[in-house]
């Protein structure tokens, strides 16, 4: 072998080695944080995050491999989710998961440099968490549920499933849901176009829901919107099936999880497609891009779910048109 070219090859060589002795370095350990105000000991909520870790894996990231997930279960108490909150923040986890409107403001309270990818927060703008659904700025952005249109719709669906409804009552707690008018202003709007009378019902604890709930029975004709917010769905949302079976109101939800619990009938977006699409947002972080940088998104998959053993205890004859449009209808 000629010399010029020996040391060619062994200048190659040389270069070659660096790149081999990365390649066989083990990848850098990850970690997410997740922070959300519902409970372990709850079902709805485990699949959700079950359906976040699924979409991570299927986008190359394995717990124990090169990801670490710390996750704190939360409470409706302010102070404890703000102790979780701090928590998180304290691991330095790459991203953080919040899931509702309450944990989003809990760790937003504690890091405004971490990136944080919220679902289930009504409204992100109105909140105080983005500057704008396009252009989030700051660390923060993610994936709302809040269509302001559902209100009419949900309204809509009262008055179809049961025809003698002339009073429609919107529950929800203003606390959880500061973001309310977004649903209550076109709730209005359908109840006056449908000749029905429009009852915004606000409560703060569990004896004012069955005051307002019990207050439909004594009156006929009345029925029940379920406004979304920790408190509905989080806390409540077995205590508010159940009253609204023992009273006999006819109620319509957001989430299929209450048609799933025995509620009548719901419609709104699909929670498990929003937690597969916050896993691609927190892969595309963990690859460099920045938050600021990935507009707010709104649902792209709704569900509808009629629970026809509730409509029959409840004596509604539910169309055959209707139960055609629905995804899924429970016997």
């Amino acid at each position: 072998m000629r010399r010029r070219e020996f040391i060619m090859l062994l200048g190659g060589a040389a270069a070659a080695w660096p790149l081999a002795a990365r390649a066989q370095q083990p990848q850098r350990m990850r970690r997410i944080g997740v922070l959300t105000a519902f409970a372990e000991s709850d079902h709805e909520a485990q699949s959700w995050v079950a359906a976040f870790r699924e979409e991570l894996r299927n986008l190359g990231w394995s717990e124990g491999r090169n990801i670490q997930i710390d996750i704190r279960w939360g409470t409706d108490d302010v102070e404890s989710m703000q102790q979780l909150a701090k928590e998180v923040v304290a691991l330095q986890p790459d991203f953080i998961l919040t899931i509702s409107t309450p944990a989003t403001a809990a760790m937003l309270h504690e890091t405004r440099t971490i990136p944080i990818i919220f679902v289930m927060v009504g409204d992100p703008v109105g909140s105080g968490f983005v500057a704008s659904l396009p252009r989030p700025g700051a660390n923060v952005t993610g994936f709302t549920p809040l269509v302001g249109s559902l209100g009419g719709k949900w309204v809509e669906l009262l008055k179809e499933i049961a025809p003698r409804v002339v009073r429609a009552v919107a529950l929800f707690n203003p606390t959880m849901a500061p973001y309310a008018e977004y649903y209550l202003n076109p709730f209005k709007a359908a109840a006056a176009s449908s000749g029905m009378e429009a009852i915004p019902a606000p409560v703060h604890n569990l004896s004012e829901l069955e005051s307002v709930i019990a207050a439909q029975s004594r009156e006929p004709n009345g029925g029940l919107v379920v406004i979304p917010d920790a408190f509905t769905v989080s806390r409540h949302r077995t205590e508010i099936i159940l009253l609204a079976a023992r009273y006999r109101v006819p109620a319509v939800y957001s989430w299929r999880l209450f048609a799933d619990l025995g509620g009548l009938i719901s419609y709104g977006p699909d929670a498990i497609d929003q937690h597969r699409r916050a896993a691609s947002y927190g892969d595309r972080i963990l690859k460099g891009e920045k938050p600021s940088e990935l507009p707010v998104q709104t649902p792209v998959k709704f569900e509808l779910v009629i629970n026809l053993k509730t409509a029959k205890e409840l004596g509604l004859d539910v169309s055959w048109q209707l139960q055609q449009r629905a995804d899924e209808v429970i016997d």
